[in-house]
């Protein structure tokens, strides 16, 4: 490479113009994927502590939120829920009349050009806030859980559900899952793999925010551990052999080297989540005028493109989606 003076990089950086020319990263509102957290009830519209600017909908008011997402142009949603009832094995979580349920069908019939994302797990849903069926004492039986997740999924599209994101970290699940909607009239749904979920402390805001804290033990037994990459590109594969559309690496912002190292390895579209101890800790600071929100936000966002995601789930999405417009 021919060095300096001949070649001085400062010369397409002097105008904002000359630096969009040569712009290798962008961020565009398609890129987004809104999480929203549906609860039992009427007339609620609370906001998350630990997550502040994201709030508890009921289904009644959910279509506050909804017109926002639409008119930002966000294209897709991923929806939680806080049951009514919990027990050992979770089966509210396939219940019909729960939350999750009757989002889909709302917004399936007043949003139709909007993609619904439903999360597929247990842990809100059991007693023990573990991802599955309990035996001897805090480990979940993984073969058990399989046929229970299988009928989450398909409740969920039954609703009307366009993608299905598993995230529970059980062996197999994609191929039970898979195998659950293709034998039910839905093998043209997705599913997006949560296929590198690491065991992470960046957590902890959402478990307070969907109740689904563990009440004993930890989930170190079937999410990966953070020292871990090698093992990452194998779960990946695993999950793309059984059926994956589209794979995800969780949380996203301490893990980049796995994101690049995945984009890199697979023909799959990637997604990644910007979890909620990495969005409360901006708002945090933020709160406290110790950073520029919009910077930081803009910058972590170009930090998970220029990795290699496709998609990025995150909960500052409402914000980018108005920034890159200009408000």
């Amino acid at each position: 490479m021919t060095g300096f003076p001949i070649y001085r990089p400062r010369r397409t950086r002097a105008t904002e113009n000359l630096r969009a020319m040569v712009r290798e990263t962008t961020i565009s509102v398609k890129d987004l994927i809104y999480p929203i957290f549906v609860v039992p009830g009427n007339n609620i519209k609370h906001e998350i502590e630990s997550l502040p600017g994201n709030y508890h909908w009921s289904i009644d008011r959910l279509s506050e939120c909804m017109d926002e997402v639409a008119a930002l142009g966000i294209p897709a949603v991923l929806l939680f829920g806080v049951p009514s009832y919990k027990d050992a094995v979770g089966s509210s979580a396939w219940d019909m009349q729960e939350p999750v349920q009757q989002a889909c069908k709302l917004i399936k019939a007043q949003y139709p050009d909007i993609v619904i994302i439903t999360d597929v797990c247990m842990c809100e849903y059991t007693d023990h806030g573990h991802c599955g069926v309990l035996e001897r004492g805090c480990t979940v039986n993984n073969d058990e859980t399989l046929p229970l997740l299988a009928k989450v999924a398909l409740s969920h599209c039954q609703a009307g559900a366009d993608m299905i994101a598993p995230s529970n970290m059980m062996d197999g699940y994609v191929r039970v899952i898979r195998e659950a909607l293709d034998t039910n009239g839905f093998n043209h749904i997705p599913i997006m793999a949560y296929s590198a979920k690491f065991a992470s402390a960046y957590y902890g805001p959402f478990r307070a925010a969907a109740d689904s804290a563990p009440s004993a033990g930890d989930r170190k037994g079937y999410q990966m551990d953070p020292a871990n990459s090698e093992e990452a590109l194998r779960e990946v594969a695993l999950d793309i052999e059984e059926g994956a559309d589209v794979i995800m690496v969780k949380p996203a912002l301490a893990f980049l080297d796995v994101v690049q190292r995945v984009h890199e390895t697979f023909n799959r579209p990637l997604c990644v989540y910007n979890v909620s101890g990495e969005y409360a800790m901006v708002k945090a600071a933020a709160a406290k005028g110790w950073i520029d929100e919009k910077r930081i936000v803009m910058e972590t966002m170009l930090g998970f493109k220029r990795a290699g995601a496709k998609m990025i789930i995150t909960y500052h999405a409402l914000d980018v989606a108005k920034w890159l417009q200009g408000e």
